[in-house]
């Protein structure tokens, strides 16, 4: 097999070592274009792309991944999965839109697995994978990988806040990053409405600097359409985006190959998933190293939104902030950062969140150049109170939970 060519000697040598450490799991597909996108991934170290290589191909086995393309999903899934092929770009890469908003993530986990919303996911990935692989053998190197247009259009916050939601993004960000690299293309997020830097300020730490690359988020359609045109011919570009691409019935979204989404019918709710998806916080252990820190963030998506923390620390203290950052990116301090004796009493606190934003909780420990701390911690967030007070007894619930859990830990 020739080298890939354009690379210098080191990348080469890197490469010859990667492909024959790699030699007892190679597959046909395995060419040197696979291999480079691995190798790349860890910055040309062998050894270090081999184990994300062989961590992948473990992965992939476990979860049968090579069998979900024919995995049939659930009808909820069928019917309310939004995303679609529109066609492909000039140099004959596959081109994939994902109307967002049609996502009705709180229905769909509440009517399916958060697995079989996983499974979905890799399903499309997959297949779009195998369509990208049989254009680069026809068209060369230059169709390789996925373009994706991601409509940001009445996008919707306040369901990416809800705790399940979010950790079924994290899940696969984390798996994309860790079995898919360099497949991107191009990406780009268009309609994007302001509270979207919100979300994009958290998302963006689980995604490596050539992800981030490749994505484009832009607003106007003054700046995207002409972007999209300058590498999608018109005639694979639906002409709600700006193409001249319609379905049969003259439809400008192609609804008819390109899933809409929308709002998941109650009928189709499952009553396991109504108690099992309720956003109770439950108690988390970490150890934060001596002269470290961990930062946890959380996504408010409306002003007034409770957001309670409760933490211990095992033998010595810890210190303890919060802070915000606004849709402009203006940061706020809301608890200063302090020492805590919480390894004497458990530390509880309240507020109600100024702003839509991130907040972050900062477990600080860079005082300590000799101790670990073992750190229990439980965070959530309730909704706002409304104009009449607490009607609801949201309040109410947290005091209680608060006490509850006094009465339990002290027992």
């Amino acid at each position: 097999m020739a080298p890939a060519k354009g690379l210098s000697d080191d990348q080469r040598f890197a490469l010859m070592k990667f492909r024959r450490s790699m030699s007892d799991v190679m597959q046909p597909h395995h060419d040197d274009q696979f291999l480079l996108r691995w190798l790349r991934a860890r910055n040309w170290d062998a050894a270090a792309a081999e184990k994300m290589l062989r961590e992948s191909l473990r992965w992939r086995e476990k979860y049968q991944v090579d069998q979900v393309r024919d995995w049939q999903p659930p009808e909820v899934l069928d019917k309310y999965y939004p995303s679609g092929l529109s066609g492909f770009d000039k140099d004959g890469a596959p081109v994939v839109v994902v109307p967002f908003a049609g996502i009705d993530i709180f229905g769909l986990l509440h009517a399916c697995s958060k697995r079989e919303f996983i499974q979905m996911t890799l399903k499309q990935m997959e297949t779009y994978q195998h369509l990208s692989q049989q254009q680069a053998r026809e068209r060369g190197n230059v169709a390789e990988g996925l373009v994706a247009i991601i409509d940001m259009a009445d996008f919707n916050l306040r369901q990416w806040a809800w705790r399940p939601a979010g950790e079924v993004v994290v899940s696969l960000l984390q798996t994309y990053e860790a079995n898919y690299p360099e497949s991107l293309k191009n990406c780009y997020i268009i309609n994007a409405p302001r509270v979207f830097a919100i979300a994009w300020s958290v998302v963006k730490n689980f995604l490596n600097d050539y992800t981030q690359s490749k994505i484009h988020i832009l607003r106007d359609p003054a700046k995207w359409q002409p972007l999209l045109l300058e590498n999608i011919e018109p005639g694979q570009l639906p002409r709600h985006f700006g193409g001249t691409a319609e379905d049969p019935l003259g439809d400008p979204l192609c609804s008819a190959k390109i899933k809409q989404g929308g709002k998941v019918p109650k009928e189709y709710f499952k009553k396991q998933n109504m108690s099992r998806l309720q956003d109770q916080p439950s108690e988390e252990t970490v150890v934060v190293k001596m002269g470290g820190k961990l930062k946890l963030e959380y996504i408010a998506a409306q002003t007034g939104t409770l957001l309670k923390w409760e933490f211990r620390t095992e033998g010595h203290d810890i210190k303890f902030s919060v802070t915000m950052k606004d849709i402009d990116g203006n940061c706020t301090t809301l608890v200063p950062l302090k020492r805590v004796n919480s390894h004497q009493t458990e530390e509880i606190g309240v507020i109600t969140c100024p702003s839509p934003g991130t907040y972050t909780l900062l477990f600080d420990n860079t005082y300590s150049y000799l101790r670990s701390k073992r750190l229990h911690y439980s965070i959530g967030m309730a909704p706002p109170l409304t104009s009449n007070g607490d009607p609801d007894g949201i309040l109410d619930e947290i005091i209680d939970d608060v006490n509850d859990n006094r009465v339990e830990k002290a027992g």
